[in-house]
């Protein structure tokens, strides 16, 4: 087949490149080599016979430069995108005509002035701080820690309408005329910003939307004195579906707040590991009773009281008393630094037995004081009753599909996309074990479940034994999950610099202590997901696989790379074989640099793993399970790419709420994922099969304007993209992706 007959372009497309500048319209022409070497482009990085080492290789009508590109994508930024016609826009229409709103303009031309003048006083200023300069001339990239953002919920903070006027029917505030927030329902409607859409997809699909006049398309629903409609009929049919589960309820909160939680099944666990590290010492304990009996002095610095230790557990719920003194390295010194503070131990009481080791606690419990004995050597009836192992509940992980927990973009809305394209498995995004024992909403908040999640486990991240065996317990008891994950892989330095996440890789005694005393009080299998290490080219996973086997793990996920390692090179999945032999017969995933079927069939075929997670491959292209499923290469088109984000957008305006808070909230976990949509290049520009996950996208021209839209890293053209859904943004709307690389010119 001919070049010329192998790629149609739309009239549309081409009819106006042509008439804006004809030079780029050119680029869609079909050129010869000879043609090539005459003209030449110094602008552009690759030729149409040979692309850059790390870059993907497109078919040569669609290469362009990186001036070309933006001129072309700013081009249809000049005329008025209706915004009530956005639902019903077909391919290569409307979409062309998309402009930014003049409040953004009136920004964008206020944010170039303004940077005109800082680089002037950059210049001004070099000669007497260079080092200042060269920094604010530094190569962005890598994590964008100090971003401008603005929370959502301040975007209405001073004309916000009260909870109390938007309940149905209407109650009395709380907080009566100290009330920092708006209770005429008239003059709130003076100020709220108008409607984006004449359908509200709360209210037609579950008959009723709940933010009443505070949605952003109340005007679907809202009657005659600003009342809020009501679909009785389409109500009765979601009346027996839970559709989110594993909220936080508010008294569960204050119960957690107050501290007033007892953890039953914990504290057992955790006084007899502390048993164990007592009976390490046993010998030095011996020694030390009888230096209490014969009153010798003793150095303070032989004698540690674990006060503080976190594998005891917290003070609040654990009374060391006089004779619950724990040793844990207790000698003699023969003789004491000059100086050193001295003083005599009475034994009050010793207790010493051979065979039997006598453990005395005391617990807290409403205010009581509770003793417990723990005995070793005889079967008790809470051995008999307690569950086993192999009574618990088991998940068959065979050949699933595991969508890997995302933090920030792997929230519920995304999981529901995920879901729909054939994802077996889903996990929340990461939660902090501390957090969630505090009862902070916005970390329960990781932890909801959509009812179309069949397979749904949870990630937790700690360091201790005691958190993490609390926050199992409480999670057991409280929320709906199939399964619990263990974050062993993290490799930000927040957590790793507090012993968590991949951190536990190199401390091994924790990270066991803690399978151990989750596994004990969870009726459900417990994961673990790790890396191969923490320093590049030091694999250590294949030394902490056996020992989290015989721990009673149900399944070991692995990401073929190092904390340090990052994203620098491919993952090792020759090391994920290995592993995979060591961990039998457990089964273990293998994760990194899955994008196509293709890769998940390589990887099934040249590994012993019993299936695969997908992280960046499920960002950069959602559909990547039904690719899989049906072994196929999906040339997905720019409209049906574009109803994935309207799903989206749909999903997250029911999460987070059709008000501006939710809407802006939807707009932000947009363009944290549009970050990664845009380095999927369609199968049809490709001049070779399958995309590879290490390899950038150069600059192309689609098939169409919205193709070439969708391709572009700059923020800016992501703004426009979530306009397109979302309204225009705020005035004093900003947003940097967590990574800088991806969204500069």
């Amino acid at each position: 087949m001919s070049l010329e007959t192998d790629v149609q372009l739309p009239d549309t497309c081409h009819e106006m490149l042509c008439a804006c500048f004809p030079h780029v319209g050119s680029i869609y022409k079909p050129k010869t080599q000879s043609t090539m070497a005459e003209e030449g482009d110094a602008n552009n990085s690759t030729t149409y016979g040979m692309t850059n080492p790390g870059v993907a290789a497109i078919k040569p009508p669609y290469h362009t430069t990186k001036d070309h590109f933006h001129e072309y994508i700013n081009s249809g930024r000049n005329k008025d995108l209706n915004v009530a016609d956005k639902d019903n826009l077909k391919d290569g229409e409307a979409i062309e005509g998309a402009c930014d709103s003049p409040e953004h303009k009136a920004k964008k031309i206020k944010l170039e002035e303004s940077d005109e003048n800082e680089s002037e006083k950059d210049n001004g200023e070099l000669c007497q701080n260079k080092g200042e300069h060269k920094q604010n001339n530094k190569k962005a990239r890598g994590q964008n820690k100090n971003r401008p953002h603005m929370k959502p919920k301040h975007y209405e903070y001073d004309r916000k309408l009260c909870t109390s006027v938007c309940q149905e029917p209407p109650r009395k505030c709380y907080f009566g005329d100290k009330c920092r927030f708006l209770h005429d329902v008239s003059k709130y409607l003076e100020s709220k910003p108008s409607d984006l859409g004449d359908h509200c997809y709360l209210y037609n699909t579950y008959g009723k939307c709940r933010y009443g006049v505070t949605c952003r398309y109340a005007k679907s629903h809202i009657g005659p004195d600003n009342k809020n409609l009501v679909n009785e009929d389409l109500m009765k049919t979601w009346e027996k579906t839970v559709i989110v589960r594993n909220s936080l309820s508010k008294e569960l909160q204050q119960v957690l707040r107050k501290k007033k939680f007892y953890f039953n099944k914990s504290e057992q666990y955790l006084k007899a590991s502390n048993k164990d590290n007592k009976s390490k010492c046993a010998e030095g304990q011996a020694i030390v009773g009888t230096a209490m009996e014969m009153k010798l002095p003793i150095s303070d610095s032989n004698i540690t009281v674990e006060e503080n230790d976190s594998s005891v557990g917290s003070q609040d719920n654990i009374m060391a008393g006089p004779q619950s003194l724990s040793c844990t390295e207790n000698t003699l010194d023969d003789g004491h630094p000059p100086g050193e503070k001295q003083r005599t131990v009475e034994l009050k009481e010793t207790t010493i037995r051979s065979g039997t080791d006598a453990v005395k606690a005391k617990t807290v419990k409403d205010d009581k004081l509770i003793t417990s004995a723990i005995t070793l050597g005889v079967v008790t009836d809470e051995d008999i009753i307690k569950l086993r192992s192999c009574e618990k509940k088991q998940l068959n992980f065979k050949d699933k599909l595991y969508l890997a927990p995302l933090t920030t973009c792997g929230n519920l809305p995304f999981r529901r996309i995920c879901k729909s394209f054939g994802a077996d498995i889903t996990c929340g995004e990461m939660a902090m074990c501390t957090k969630l024992l505090q009862g902070q909403s916005s970390e329960w908040a990781l932890l909801k479940r959509h009812y179309t999640e069949d397979v749904f486990g949870v990630q937790l991240e700690g360091a201790f034994p005691d958190t993490m065996t609390k926050c199992a317990e409480l999670l057991n008891q409280n929320i709906d999950v199939d399964f619990v994950d263990i974050n062993v892989g993290c490799p930000i330095d927040l957590v790793y610099h507090k012993g968590g996440g991949c951190g536990l890789m190199n401390r091994l005694n924790k990270l066991e202590q803690i399978v151990k005393g989750m596994n004990s009080v969870l009726d459900v299998p417990l994961t673990v997901k790790i890396r191969t290490g923490v320093y590049e080219k030091v694999n250590i996973a294949h030394k902490i696989i056996p020992n989290l086997r015989d721990c009673g793990l149900s399944l070991i996920t692995l990401h073929g790379r190092s904390r340090e390692q990052r994203y620098t090179k491919l993952s090792d999945w020759k090391y994920i074989d290995y592993c995979a032999q060591l961990a039998n017969p457990m089964p273990l995933f293998g994760n990194g640099d899955i994008l196509s079927f293709e890769d998940a069939n390589r990887a099934k075929a040249e590994t012993r793993v019993s299936g695969v997670m997908i992280a960046r491959g499920a960002l950069i292209k959602p559909w990547i399970f039904t690719e899989i499923k049906e072994q196929r290469h999906w040339d997905i088109s720019s409209r049906e790419r574009f109803e994935i984000l309207q799903d989206f957008r749909n999903y997250g305006l029911e999460h987070w709420g059709s008000d501006t808070q939710g809407v802006e909230k939807s707009r932000k976990f947009l363009l944290e994922w549009l970050s990664f949509l845009c380095r999927y290049i369609p199968v049809g520009l490709l001049e070779r099969l399958p995309q590879r996950i290490n390899e950038r996208p150069p600059y192309y021209l689609g098939r169409d304007y919205l193709e070439t839209l969708m391709a572009s890293q700059n923020v800016s053209d992501w703004v426009k993209i979530s306009e397109m859904l979302l309204g225009p943004v705020p005035p004093n709307f900003t947003f940097l992706p967590k990574h800088k690389a991806n969204s500069y010119k």
